[in-house]
């Protein structure tokens, strides 16, 4: 390994790296090194505080009353049959981990979902416009003088 220095010396030289370059690339490899450590280190912390992340920023008023359908929750092992019935008499086996909590069907895809609520969005419309219908037909027999009530 040592003979192998002189050439690898001489190597750096024709790139433009000097003896004196040394201690700045140690210093700069330190420097990495302490960077790299404290971004696993907050890493570690996002994945494992209690407090949360970034918790001296504002939060606006309507995520922080929905901040509790989104919690992010602990799943038993799978081999522990005590905890996975726990789990399940909880609630647990409810909702899906990126969804509200209570969502009964977590097994719906998306396109089933979106036929359902176009559909009853479709129903709500169709309801609004029986309503002001039968206003407008009500309120004419009523200027014609009939007594509806």
């Amino acid at each position: 390994m040592l003979r192998n220095f002189p050439q690898a010396r001489r190597l750096l030289r024709r790139m433009g790296f000097e003896k004196e370059d040394a201690y700045f690339w140690k210093q700069m490899g330190k420097a990495t090194l302490c960077t790299y450590t404290l971004f696993g280190v907050a890493w570690l912390w996002n994945e494992t505080s209690p407090l949360g992340w970034w918790t001296l920023k504002p939060r606006p008023k309507e995520e922080k009353e929905m901040a509790h359908l989104y919690e992010r929750r602990k799943f038993p092992y799978p081999g522990d049959e005590e905890a996975i019935e726990e789990f399940i008499k909880s609630g647990g086996a409810l909702g899906t981990t990126i969804g509200p909590k209570g969502f009964a069907d977590a097994n719906m895809d998306s396109e089933n979902m979106q036929k359902q609520l176009q559909s009853k969005k479709f129903e709500q419309e169709a309801q609004k416009l029986w309503l002001r219908m039968r206003n407008e037909v009500v309120q004419e027999l009523q200027e014609k003088g009939f007594d509806i009530e």
